[in-house]
């Protein structure tokens, strides 16, 4: 019966579970609000976010791709109508309303950009009613290189101090980038040193033991300058500055087959490589200065024949690749002194490869060497298999 107890109970009993249901979705909605933080620590997270969008943009400085979407995240950061970015020639970038201020902003910002003084600007159009404007200087390397502007109905302390702040993070910004374009310079000017070392010793030597060949064995001395022009082709290429281990080993094998033209039997090689590591992406020129190392320095001075080992191993997410040879070895104080830059002249590719690894990948990443006199040299190199930075 619908009116009996029985129903009465269930129909209560429904109802008590529906309303724990919500009040336990509601408890757990509100807890997940909760966990997000408090309005300060949203507002902080909400900051540093954009921020760091707008950093991405500026890598490449004060030009109007990046600048343009760096101001996005800029105005939203200060609440304003609208933001400028100047270099201190023109407007870069322009966000939000008050298009109409745009066409005289040099004219305003002339003056910051001379005195290097943060200014507010009432009615920056001249007119009754139009926007104010807080212009910031932006500094990097102790020069002012641009301006930014908000522009809002009115300029109050927080916005100026806050437009200040923005301008100088916009100004440490561009100081990264120019310390990332260095970088990128002294790689390329550390890649046309080992070139130059290659020059003058190595191709003199080989076109000595391809002359030697002509008369003796012409079709010995054609291979050899077939080798010899892949051999230059790749180290003087002008693309790239990283490969793939699989083309410096290659590169390897064409430079060992050269020297064994001069030194006979007495250089000898194993190879020892897996072949999951052959795609990773390395520094380019960064292992066939360190093979030249070991027959330069470690198996010419030797007296009979020497050994070398290149390996390569998968070592979880590094590519492992070690050189080891059997010649006449350094003294590790002296070993210290050439990759510290203090010794000129021997083991300057050595000093270099070392020094390339560490400016990509850290100072964790330097060649780790073991020698003695007369006990050889073994170099192990670690790159990480995964660059998505970096293309061969």
């Amino acid at each position: 019966m619908p009116d009996s107890p029985l129903f009465t109970a269930a129909a209560i009993a429904v109802i008590v579970l529906a309303v724990a249901v919500v009040v336990g979705v509601g408890l757990k909605v509100v807890r997940s609000f909760r966990d997000l933080g408090t309005d300060a620590e949203q507002a902080t997270y909400k900051t540093l976010h954009a921020a760091s969008r707008a950093g991405q943009h500026l890598r490449g400085g004060l030009e109007p791709s990046g600048a343009g979407k760096a101001s996005k995240q800029l105005r939203a950061l200060l609440g304003c109508e609208a933001l400028a970015i100047t270099d201190t020639e023109a407007v870069v970038a322009w966000d939000g309303t008050a298009e109409d201020t745009r066409p005289a902003l040099m004219g305003i910002v002339r003056g910051v950009l001379e005195s290097g003084r943060t200014a507010v600007v009432p009615h920056a159009t001249g007119q009754p009613g139009s926007f104010s404007a807080v212009i910031a200087p932006i500094r990097a390397s102790s020069k002012v290189v641009g301006t930014v502007a908000a522009l809002a109905p009115s300029a109050g302390a927080g916005l100026v101090r806050a437009t200040s702040e923005v301008a100088d993070w916009i100004g440490a910004q561009l100081e990264l980038a120019e310390l990332e374009a260095s970088r990128t310079l002294l790689m390329e000017a550390e890649v046309r040193a080992l070139r130059a070392q290659i020059s003058p010793h190595f191709i003199y030597n080989s076109l000595n033991a391809i002359a030697s060949f002509i008369n003796t064995d012409p079709a010995r001395a054609r291979e050899l300058v077939v080798e010899f022009a892949d051999f230059t082709r790749y180290s003087f290429r002008r693309h790239g500055d990283f490969t793939t281990l699989a083309e410096e080993l290659r590169c390897i094998d064409r430079y060992l087959l050269l020297e064994r033209a001069r030194f006979g039997e007495r250089v000898q090689v194993s190879l020892r490589i897996a072949p999951e590591v052959l795609s990773t992406v390395i520094p380019f020129l960064s292992l066939q200065p360190l093979v030249e190392n070991a027959v330069r320095h470690g198996l010419e001075a030797k007296e009979g024949p020497g050994h070398i080992t290149i390996c390569a191993n998968d070592s979880g997410a590094f590519a492992e690749v070690t050189i080891e040879d059997d010649g006449v070895g350094m003294d590790p104080e002296h070993l210290r002194q050439v990759l510290a830059g203090h010794s000129d002249g021997d083991h300057v590719g050595l000093r270099n490869v070392d020094a390339r690894l560490r400016q990509v990948y850290g100072d964790e990443h330097g060649l780790v060497i073991d020698t003695a006199p007369g006990e050889g040299t073994l170099i192990t190199m670690r790159v990480p298999k995964s660059q998505p930075r970096h293309d061969a």
